[in-house]
């Protein structure tokens, strides 16, 4: 975190300050990987666009030429996943002492490949994760909490011959925990499935460009694709056209409120298509329209959604009927509050529908919901996770994957509720909670809890303060 804070305490974003280092980082390993000569063979000779002509230059010479290698790399139209991370890739570090220090003493000091994908991946979700959940970086709409994913992928089961999709996949974090689980199927795998597996059966887009390119890297980072491989992420609106090609797989969280304002391109747009039940400024009633059009027949998708899509009158009702009819929604799982530290206050959910080959014709294709509950549980404060291992391993074994629905028992935060009382509900509500005595917990945040945040703001900013403070006093006193 080193070469972050210098960036971050430089003047840069927190998102700048990301995009800066993943640059550096790639441009490093790439000189490593040439040296890396084949047995009986010369390393590649290095190239003037490359990490050894920043070594050599200092002072204003350094600048201009990271500006330059950035233009040029920033130019390719190869679709490949490592050039996609620097496509649009612009210089922030004017300073050139600071250039100067990232590059010698922070990267240039270090063999990276050396560490191996699975550390330097780690290392680097790790940076993605602290910094989407600063609350002054406003970046948590873009990033899931990891454990929340594995949870997610683990009762969905993919397969090596999903084609897997997220329309919305900031970080790509869906993704990249489905290649997770994936890699470990490869052991028992047959040839034809190992085939199909390497063949891009993976992919996203994303509205953002920065967004792109910083989930590019993550899976680039963590062995999820090659540098040749074509990009996974495409850099476009999906909600704008009807989906190409269906998936048998959709996993997404589509960003809460006005999508993509943290890189100053937020903008309220309605999308009239004709796969469209109605017309919504509502990025996530959009998003979920969008992913009814994009699951494939004997699909299945787990889509993450504020509370107000599952209890909203006008179009969201509208939308939750249709989504009830058509597909069979089968589980929500109720997250506690605070599960996206930089989103204050929002309360969300995600929903579990397949996708049911319609023979007989009948509807509404839901029976009955699942609906497991976790925020009953102890009060959550900023100083630790609302979601751990232990209890989304309980929601694992209660949701039961690979096992018959009816199969499932119904528990204190575990209960079935039928199609028939669902839609005889309050238009046709899903902010369902398995408590028979009324929960604390409401659609919207008390003003409590809001207060709470704005003193949790407060105490992180202090914080950060008083460590900037120290870091200050200490460079004067040398």
């Amino acid at each position: 975190m080193e070469g972050y804070n210098l960036l971050y305490d430089g003047g840069l974003s927190a998102v700048e300050a990301v995009e800066q280092l993943t640059y550096l980082l790639v441009l490093k390993l790439e000189d490593e990987e040439r040296q890396t000569a084949v047995s009986g063979e010369q390393p590649e000779a290095p190239t003037p666009h490359g990490w050894s002509s920043l070594t050599k230059k200092r002072s204003g010479p350094l600048v201009a030429q990271y500006t330059q290698i950035l233009a040029q790399r920033s130019s390719s139209t190869s679709g490949t996943a490592v050039d996609a991370v620097f496509a649009g890739a612009q210089n922030h570090i004017s300073d050139p002492a600071l250039l100067q220090r990232l590059i010698l003493d922070l990267f240039d000091v270090e063999r990276w490949n050396g560490y191996g994908e699975s550390l330097l991946g780690e290392a680097y979700g790790e940076l993605l994760q602290r910094t989407m959940n600063e609350r002054r970086s406003g970046a948590g709409q873009f990033f899931t909490p990891r454990p929340l994913i594995e949870a997610i992928v683990e009762v969905l089961q993919p397969a090596l011959t999903d084609t897997i999709n997220d329309p919305a996949c900031g970080m790509g974090g869906f993704l990249l925990g489905a290649h997770d689980y994936l890699a470990r199927q490869l052991a028992s795998s047959t040839s034809d499935e190992e085939c199909q597996y390497g063949s891009q059966q993976r992919r996203g887009a994303e509205l953002v460009p920065g967004a792109a390119r910083l989930a590019t890297a993550n899976l680039l980072l963590h062995g999820a694709v090659t540098a040749g491989q074509p990009a996974p992420i495409s850099v476009r609106d999906a909600l704008a056209q009807q989906p190409d090609r269906k998936a048998s797989l959709v996993l997404t969280h589509p960003p809460f409120g006005k999508h993509a304002e943290l890189f100053g391109e937020g903008s309220r747009h309605t999308y009239e298509r004709p796969d469209f039940m109605t017309v919504s400024t509502d990025k996530q009633i959009n998003f979920l329209q969008h992913v009814m059009s994009l699951i494939a027949v004997r699909g299945r998708a787990a889509v993450v959604v504020s509370d107000n899509v599952l209890f909203a009158q006008g179009a969201a009702e509208t939308i939750r009927r249709d989504l009830l009819n058509r597909f069979d929604v089968h589980t929500i799982l109720r997250l506690p509050t605070g599960t996206f530290p930089s989103a204050s206050g929002v309360r969300a959910s995600v929903i579990f529908f397949d996708q049911h080959a319609n023979h007989a014709g009948e509807f509404p294709q839901t029976s009955g919901i699942w609906v497991y509950d976790l925020r009953p549980r102890r009060p959550f404060d900023a100083s630790s996770s609302p979601l751990n291992q232990r209890v989304l391993n309980e929601f694992v074994s209660a949701y039961g994957p690979g096992l018959y629905r009816t199969d499932r028992r119904e528990t204190e935060h575990f209960r079935y509720f039928d199609i028939h009382d669902v839609l005889e509900h309050d238009h046709a509500s899903l902010d369902l909670t398995p408590q028979n005595e009324d929960s604390e917990e409401g659609p919207l945040a008390t003003p409590e809890e809001i207060a709470q945040g704005v003193l949790n703001d407060l105490h992180i900013a202090l914080q950060e303060f008083k460590e900037l403070t120290a870091e200050l006093r200490h460079d004067d006193a040398e």
